[in-house]
Parts: structure tokens; C-alpha cells; sequence
């Protein structure tokens, strides 16, 4: 049999809109990877994310310049080699896993060597806002068992306030997306504390976060942005205590699956995370997420239409993905 690709640009509509503390979005725009051998064919989704200077096209296009390696047969192992980590690989990383799952009748899990995957509890995203409609939205979600509220605006101690009230049950995630400051971080952690929040993603910018070595954590911090690949541990150490693995930021489920053992090792907390996409991206993820501390796996809650077959969410439970979606 001889291998093909196709490479595949997809735009799925939110319902209402998503917001950070970077801007807004109402679709979820995904590169899609699809690898032919014979009757087999496994796919694989990514989110290009321009906070790393991707852009659709530039995804693809990395994609089909991997065009002849995917198509003489590369393996998972060799693909680290030729592909950066980012977007593009995760694509084509988790067609290649898929692949190989349909063209042997063993699931992924039995390749990776993990018992079959178990349902999992997502948080829920609360998009930034005035703390008033953030309310409204934590007050709507207030049944879910873990929320996760975007924040890193000025005002942010009023927002968290604001949400912990709407939804007094929930535990409570915050992302500011690099939002925060030296200036602001130490009264905001403060503010979290007594609020009781679980976890903060990213208090500060990416390559300015050594602040973090030398103030207290009330709550436990989580690099995101900070955090790409297994390389990047090292220098976390005594910064952060968690970390939020993505597999467009990894390069797929093989990095992520090193990455993840590393951080273990290291004593790092896990969160595995997402951008907004389908099922299709986040199925490769549910496996990853098997022993995480923290799942954020929302992407297709947030969508007004998801692929079919998708995965199935009851309330905020994710049910393993079924051989027809990936794996």
C-alpha cells in the first residue's frame, strides 16, 4: 500500500463569542490532516495560534512540506525530527496514531500501553468579561463541577469575586493569559486565595515570569504559555507549579506523552489543556488527560456545530472517544 495526505482547512462557528484577555473570536478555524493507506484513514486536528505566529496557511503549508516523509512512510519518532513542535506536527502526529489504530484494530491506548481511558471531569470556560455578565455566565454553569474564568484585565479581583459568588459550588480555575503584572499579581493571588480558586494559568508574559520564583503562591500557579515541550521544564522549576500541556503546543500526542512523564518527574502538577476546536482535537487529548489534575478538554461545549461523530459530553463528563471519531 502507499501512503496519502490531504491537508484541509475547516471553520466550525462558536456559539456567541470567545474572549481572553488577547481578543475575541466566533469560529473555530482548524487545519485538518488526513493520512490514506489502503482502506485505512486516520485524521488529525490542530488550532494554529497567531500568539505564536501561526496562521492558517502557514500551518498548512508546514504540513505540505511534510508532504514527501508522511507519504514514504515517516513514523511517529521520525516526524519529531523533520517538524517543529506546533500546530502543523500535532496534526499530522495524531493522523499518524490514528492511522496506525485503524489499520491494526488496536486502539490508541493499547498502542501508547494505558488501560482504556476512563471518563473525565472538564472545566467549563467563563469567557472575560464586565464582572456582571461573568457572573451571568458562572451563574448558568454554577451546576458543573470545575469552571474555568478567563481574567488578566484591570479589574480582575472584582471578576473572580464576582464568579466565586455566581457559582459557590464549582471549583474555580483563572486564566489570564499573561494578563497580570508585577505590579498586580501579589493583591490578585492574594484576592484568589480567599476566594478559595484551585488553580492560576499564567498570571505573567511568557519570558517574564521569573517574578514567580520569589513571591508566594497562595494558589498554584500553572505555566501555559511559558510551557511548550519537555525542553522547557528545566527553567520552570521554582517558578511554576503546575503546568497546562496542549498538543498544539507540544506537536502532537507523542511530544505531549514525554512531556507529561517529564513534568511528573520533576513534581510538576498536570493540567492538559485545549485551543477551541472539535472533537477531532480533543480526542488525542482525552487519553493524555488519564492521570492529569486538572482537564479543560471544553472545546466542542463551546461551539454552536461539532464534527460527526463527535464526543459525548454528559454535563461536564467526557466519554472516551469511539473508534469512528480518532484512535
Amino acid at each position: 500500500m502507499s501512503r496519502r495526505m490531504s491537508v484541509e482547512i475547516e471553520r466550525f462557528p462558536i456559539a456567541g463569542t470567545f474572549s481572553i484577555s488577547r481578543g475575541s473570536k466566533t469560529e473555530a478555524a482548524v487545519v485538518t490532516c488526513s493520512i490514506s493507506d489502503g482502506d485505512a484513514v486516520g485524521r488529525g486536528e490542530c488550532v494554529p495560534y497567531a500568539r505564536y505566529g501561526e496562521s492558517l496557511e502557514s500551518v498548512a503549508a508546514a504540513i505540505e512540506a511534510a508532504r514527501r516523509h508522511v507519504e514514504g512512510g515517516i513514523d511517529r519518532n521520525g516526524l519529531l525530527a523533520v517538524m517543529k513542535p506546533g500546530a502543523a506536527r500535532n496534526a499530522v502526529d495524531c493522523a499518524l496514531w490514528d492511522l496506525e489504530a485503524k489499520q491494526t484494530g488496536r486502539r490508541a491506548h493499547v498502542i501508547v500501553g494505558r488501560e482504556a481511558p476512563r471518563r473525565l471531569t472538564t472545566a467549563m470556560t467563563i469567557s472575560l468579561s464586565d464582572p456582571e455578565t461573568m457572573a451571568a455566565q458562572a451563574r448558568a454553569q454554577a451546576h458543573r463541577p470545575l469552571l474555568k474564568a478567563k481574567v488578566g484585565a484591570d479589574g480582575d479581583i472584582a471578576r473572580m469575586r464576582a464568579v466565586a459568588a455566581a457559582a459557590p459550588d464549582s471549583r474555580i480555575i483563572l486564566d489570564a493569559n499573561e494578563g497580570w503584572t508585577e505590579g498586580n499579581i501579589s493583591d490578585n493571588l492574594a484576592a484568589a486565595a480567599s476566594l478559595g480558586i484551585a488553580l492560576i494559568e499564567q498570571p505573567l508574559p511568557a519570558g517574564r515570569d521569573e517574578m514567580l520564583r520569589h513571591i508566594p503562591h497562595p494558589v498554584p500557579v500553572c505555566a501555559d504559555e511559558s510551557l511548550h515541550t519537555a525542553d522547557d521544564l528545566d527553567e520552570l522549576v521554582g517558578c511554576y507549579d503546575a503546568i497546562n500541556i496542549k498538543l498544539d503546543k507540544t506537536g502532537g500526542l507523542t511530544a505531549a506523552l514525554v512531556l507529561r512523564e517529564r513534568a511528573r518527574s520533576l513534581g510538576f502538577g498536570v493540567m492538559v489543556g485545549c485551543m477551541v476546536g472539535t472533537s477531532l482535537a480533543m480526542a488525542p487529548a482525552v487519553l493524555l488527560a488519564q492521570d492529569a489534575d486538572f482537564v479543560d478538554l471544553d472545546g466542542p461545549l463551546l461551539l454552536a456545530r461539532d464534527r460527526e461523530p463527535g464526543l459525548d459530553y454528559e454535563g461536564s463528563l467526557i466519554l472516551p472517544p469511539e473508534p469512528a471519531l480518532w484512535g
